[in-house]
């Protein structure tokens, strides 16, 4: 059975990646972001279109798509089998929670909306996990399972204020 990468072996791993191609993951983690709002975007321009039932929405949701396409594949340039769509899915997800967290924060369920953004936050650390080939597709049910180091790495990796 093949380990998490530790702290430290993570950390050289991402050193030896700066020196030899210049990685800025403060970038990508911002990129990250704006898939997710684009994954939403489409999800919008689809329900406007249903319920106002005007086809244009649709038109702009496939726009919208295609920009998200081409940010996505930025961030993921080299995959395999599904984890295109498993990133996405990933991304989306992690949207979600964030947005329900933020709304059972705004009716005062403090605890909901921490147990929503925990879980959101272990999402997004797969992800990472997933991007950075720390992990395989066929790997993530058993991540999934105790991603606290993940999670430790996520934190120590991408740090938006570290400019």
């Amino acid at each position: 059975m093949n380990k998490i990468i530790t702290i430290d072996e993570f950390m050289k791993k991402i050193d030896s990646l700066k020196d030899k191609a210049g990685v800025d993951l403060s970038t990508a983690e911002d990129l990250s972001m704006a898939v997710m709002n684009l994954i939403s975007l489409e999800e919008h321009f689809f329900f406007t279109g249903v319920k106002t039932k005007k086809d244009e929405y649709f038109d702009t949701s496939l726009e919208i798509r295609e920009i998200r396409k081409s940010l996505l594949a930025k961030l993921m340039p080299n995959n395999e089998g599904e984890t295109w769509c498993i990133s996405k899915h990933l991304l989306a997800t992690t949207m979600r929670l964030i947005e329900v967290g933020n709304k059972l924060n705004s009716e005062s369920k403090k605890d909901k909306a921490k147990e929503m953004f925990e879980k959101a936050y272990k999402v997004y650390s797969i992800f990472w996990a997933l991007k950075l080939k720390l992990i395989t597709g066929e790997k993530i049910k058993e991540t999934a399972k105790d991603s606290s180091q993940l999670e430790d790495l996520v934190a120590k990796l991408a740090n938006c204020c570290d400019e």
